[in-house]
């Protein structure tokens, strides 16, 4: 399931990406890589959701993957078909939110997604109902972002009980 999803992020950030603007994404690309690679750092040794493999491929090979093409070309899409309407703005950041939550529900009823440490389904859609905002922010406003990715950072350790310093 995970290189199908893989295969078909990449081929709709073919079709449906704004390739000619690449060079205005990238940096909200290389934001949500870095927080990315932030959760991946803080949770080390209490991970709050893990992939699993079914195909033998290691979980942190999948990780990365996820990271570094999954995210960028989410990022790619996304912004690339922004509205400008606040209505459709709503609506826009509904749907992918709606998107991301069915392919994780998938996921987690196919074993391919595990909760560990408090985190749910229910964690995970409130966490996309910000995730796609702040991708929106940060592309407009990347230092608001920054400033505030770093108290929803601080805000999801302190909840989730993360041992953050080793």
């Amino acid at each position: 399931m995970h290189i199908f999803i893989i295969i078909l992020v990449i081929i709709a950030a073919w079709h449906r990406g704004n390739w000619s603007r690449f060079h205005k994404f990238h940096a909200t690309m290389l934001y949500i890589i870095a927080m990315n690679l932030l959760y991946f750092y803080f949770t080390y040794n209490y991970p709050i959701w893990t992939f699993q493999s079914n195909m033998g491929i290691p979980e942190r090979v999948l990780d990365l993957l996820h990271a570094f093409i999954v995210l960028p070309c989410t990022v790619i899409i996304f912004l690339s078909n922004y509205p400008d309407r606040l209505y459709n703005q709503v609506l826009y950041i509904g749907k992918w939110s709606l998107i991301y939550i069915v392919f994780e529900w998938t996921g987690f009823h196919l074993g391919i997604i595990e909760y560990n440490n408090g985190w749910s389904l229910g964690w995970s859609f409130l966490f996309v109902l910000v995730m796609f905002p702040m991708l929106k922010l940060h592309y407009s406003r990347p230092f608001m972002a920054y400033g505030l990715s770093i108290i929803i950072i601080a805000i999801l350790l302190h909840l989730f009980e993360v041992p953050w310093i080793y």
